[in-house]
């Protein structure tokens, strides 16, 4: 592994455990060489499909990618960093289930749009006005009175 802090090759494993939410194993290291300490995740990787884009590029499935698109939905939110965990690993488990190869971004947008809503309105309304691309205030207070039902 190598040393985020001074790059390094070798370290040493000072703890290892199950993360909280069991799909992974969390190891804490230190750098044999500036002594340092950082976490690093181990993670089972299985072969997810193939992301079918809306103008039909195909792009494999990318975790950092949805995390990143949560996080800018849920800023400044009281959402916790577990709670987007446990929503993307059930994204992916999901996605496991279909045993399809490939999978439309709209079966992704929608899942996660469904998951929003029950965990905080604003987040999911700031997911939905990127997801959905409104295309006027119009569209988007349509969104809004829809919630309020």
């Amino acid at each position: 592994m190598k040393c985020p802090f001074c790059g390094f090759l070798e370290d040493k494993v000072i703890d290892s455990r199950i993360a909280r939410d069991h799909s992974a194993i969390r190891r804490r290291r230190e750098c044999l060489s500036c002594n340092k300490r950082f976490t690093t995740f181990e993670r089972v990787e299985i072969n997810l499909p193939m992301i079918i884009k809306r103008n039909q590029n195909r792009e494999p499935y990318n975790r950092v990618k949805v995390e990143k698109g949560l996080h800018k939905a849920c800023e400044k939110r009281p959402v916790s960093q577990e709670r987007i965990d446990e929503l993307i690993n059930g994204l992916e488990q999901m996605l496991r289930e279909t045993g399809e190869k490939e999978v439309p971004v709209a079966v992704i947008g929608e899942y996660i749009m469904s998951a929003l809503k029950e965990l905080d309105d604003v987040a999911y309304i700031r997911f939905a006005s990127v997801y959905r691309q409104f295309k006027d205030i119009n569209e988007f207070m349509q969104e809004l009175q829809g919630l309020l039902k």
